[in-house]
């Protein structure tokens, strides 16, 4: 009997022994994968070893609930981390961070109730009580102060949030299961100028190596990309075939104003260190972009850089980073972006930034900035904010679209609106897009998702919207995209708008506003428009544009007018003269020679007085209306100079090629008598070209004037 009971305990201190062994080295394990922020792999081992402590030791166990809850709390499983804390607080070994952090998981859950217990425990345990939280800071000794405004947010949060969802909003959410995979897909973003690509970034099977992430458990992400067909469908997503995308983890894309660049996050890999999140570029070329190149944005190599977003004015680059200097957790900052890199670093402060986690900053085009935040109340987890600047004294409300505006002035000057429910929702909400200037786009979030994983889903808001849209182009030729176009309103707004690709622009206005845009472009001629619009029911655009006059080539003046055979201007004319009133006088340091051209019929005598007659016609009505006479020249043609077809005259008749000239041996050449006449009507023409761009400036003594501009 002895020797059986001998046996028996020895029996059993061989499997305590190894049962001892098996937790010391899960926790080793775990602390490793910890350390390398591979979180899901440091709980899986934090598992095993809590699975292998005693029961007994409470202390313990309480101690690997701890750890694991910080694991599944950072991989979003959110239910899990919830049990794994509330068996560190069954233990007595969750200190105020960790009951901290189980009310934000439960705010997360949608436990309002259970969230405002924990807080309320959380303030008894550290010995101040809810009245004391409208005290200063400084008055709470005992009370750490980077926890005050979260215990604040979150129990504002945890009373407020049923009302919030009740209450609603004018947002209407629907997910998007074409972008959508088994796993997980975030930070959707708008390209293209018609807004027809999307870009994602997501950890589905697709994505590039073979291996799992210790940090979540699927493949590291990439980027994808949809794209809409000619109909405006959207098409199935796809990989991107470049360079663009590696075995590392890629994602969290946003694009310069031109499109051509791509500002990304990167995280490499690295088995035996940290791994932490930095912000690259890539260039477009054609439809493909090339390899990531590292943005060195500061010296810290210990501190994540993410969330890249470029400000309208593509001024500005805007990321999250848990640098020192900020106010706790992730802060959103901000670098200029010159022409020798990146500028001076700065944080974006108070009322955006605080103690909790400000990420996913992107902007909607008329300035506001969009962010994600779990440190100002809301419904839990991050919740979408919207930072909208305070009128500047020069009455310029979106002041951050100038080129001189101190940024600082205005986001600590900022109003922060909670859009509300169903934009925002308990879990994670995250990642605005827009289209153009509508308050429509995609975002994306892990609500009702077991796994925590995120997804896209669009959204749009009801809203009467008043915008311009404009062209800025070469009179009688195709698209300037390196034209600029200057805005100012009577309200203070000051703003140079670049145009994209095809010379458009589209700028939001508002009512009761007169607004004057001045459209220029490096040797063109200006060309000013006026618009104001008083009322608006339904949403409207309206339409401006801004042909430019070549100051080094004829330009044609069309719908000019004459009696047959004299130099009488026809009253048809009147708004076509009128025109060159107005851009001699937007120009007004300008000289021209007009000239008049007739066909080859007649001699060329005749045709030479007759259009000198013309052009005097033509000038004789401008110097009636105000443009001094020195500033015009008059000149006749005749036949002398036919015309030279440019490329847009010939998308309009298919028997021209750019370059032809239709000289009299080239028009009776064409066998088609139609052709023939259409060819004369093009040489039957009124033209100007400018000869000087210096007149009024300079004085007698060859002085510039003290008022020239």
């Amino acid at each position: 009997m002895r020797k059986i009971v001998t046996i028996v305990y020895s029996v059993m201190a061989a499997v305590l022994l190894s049962g001892c062994g098996g937790v010391d080295q899960a926790l080793k394990k775990g602390d490793k994968f910890y350390a390398l922020g591979e979180y899901y792999d440091a709980a899986e081992q934090y598992k095993k070893a809590y699975a292998k402590t005693p029961a007994k030791d409470r202390a313990s166990r309480g101690q690997r609930a701890l750890k694991m809850g910080d694991c599944y709390r950072r991989i979003n499983y959110t239910q899990k981390a919830i049990a794994a804390y509330n068996n560190a607080v069954r233990f007595h070994q969750a200190d105020t961070t960790a009951l901290l952090q189980l009310a934000q998981l439960q705010l997360k859950n949608g436990s309002y109730k259970e969230a405002e217990k924990t807080f309320l425990q959380l303030l008894d345990s550290l010995g101040t009580t809810e009245s004391s939280l409208s005290r200063p800071t400084s008055d709470l000794s005992p009370l750490p102060s980077p926890l005050l405004p979260l215990v604040k947010s979150g129990l504002e949060s945890a009373r407020m949030a049923p009302q919030w969802r009740a209450a609603g909003s004018k947002y209407t959410v629907k997910r998007q299961d074409l972008f959508n995979s088994r796993r997980a897909e975030y930070s959707p973003m708008l390209s293209g100028e018609d807004f027809d690509q999307l870009f994602f970034t997501s950890t589905r099977n697709q994505a590039q190596g073979d291996e799992l992430s210790g940090i979540t458990g699927t493949k590291n992400a990439d980027i994808f990309y949809a794209q809409k067909d000619d109909k405006g469908k959207w098409q199935k997503p796809v990989t991107i075939d470049s360079e663009l995308n590696s075995p590392m983890d890629e994602g969290a894309c946003s694009f310069s104003p031109d499109g051509k660049t791509m500002y990304l996050t990167q995280c490499k890999t690295d088995p035996s260190y940290p791994r932490y999140a930095t912000i690259a570029t890539a260039q477009r070329s054609d439809a493909s972009w090339s390899k990531p190149t590292e943005l060195a944005i500061a010296k810290d190599t210990l501190s994540t850089f993410a969330h890249p977003a470029v400000s309208p004015d593509g001024l500005w680059l805007y990321f999250v980073s848990d640098m020192p200097g900020g106010l706790g957790g992730y802060d959103i900052w901000r670098a200029e972006l010159t022409t020798n890199g990146v500028g001076a670093v700065e944080n974006l402060g108070e009322p955006v930034n605080t103690p909790g986690d400000e990420m996913f900053p992107t902007f909607r085009p008329n300035g506001d900035l969009y962010f994600s935040s779990n440190g100002h109340p809301g419904f839990g987890g991050l919740d979408i904010f919207i930072a909208s600047p305070l009128s500047s004294p020069g009455g310029d409300t979106k002041a951050h679209n100038s080129n001189e505006a101190p940024m600082g002035t205005v986001w600590g000057a900022c109003t922060i609106e909670h859009p509300g429910f169903p934009l925002n929702s308990q879990g994670d909400d995250f990642g605005m897009t827009f289209e153009g200037l509508h308050n429509r786009g995609y975002f994306c979030s892990n609500r009702g998702d077991a796994r925590g994983w995120d997804h896209i889903y669009s959204f749009e808001k009801s809203e009467v919207l008043v915008t311009v849209k404009g062209w800025v182009y070469e009179q009688d030729g195709y698209e300037l995209p390196a034209g600029q176009v200057f805005m100012v309103g009577n309200d203070g707004t000051n703003k140079r708008l670049s145009v994209k690709g095809d010379g458009s622009f589209t700028e939001e206005i508002e009512l009761g506003v007169d607004y004057l845009f001045l459209g220029t472009c490096k040797g063109y001629l200006n060309h000013k428009e006026e618009l104001r619009v008083d009322t608006a029911t339904v949403s409207n655009e309206y339409t401006l544009q801004f042909p430019l006059a070549n100051i080094s080539a004829p330009v044609l003046i069309e719908n000019i007018f004459y009696d047959f055979d004299k130099a009488t201007l026809r009253p048809e004319s009147q708004t076509a003269l009128n025109e060159l009133v107005n851009l001699l006088n937007e120009n007004s340091n300008v000289t021209i020679e007009l000239s008049a051209h007739t066909d080859y019929k007649g001699s060329a005598q005749y045709n030479e007085r007759l259009s000198q007659r013309r052009a005097e016609a033509v000038v004789n009505y401008l110097i009636e209306h105000g443009i001094a006479a020195d500033r015009l020249t008059p000149k006749g043609y005749g036949k002398s100079k036919p015309k030279t077809i440019k490329k847009k005259v010939a998308a309009k008749y298919p028997f021209l090629k750019e370059g032809d000239v239709l000289t009299e041996e080239f028009v009776t050449a064409l066998k088609d008598k139609e052709q023939q006449e259409q060819c004369n009507q093009l040489n039957r023409r009124t033209e100007f070209i400018v000869l000087r761009t210096t007149y009024g400036m300079f004085d007698e003594s060859g002085q510039l004037k003290g008022n020239t501009k």
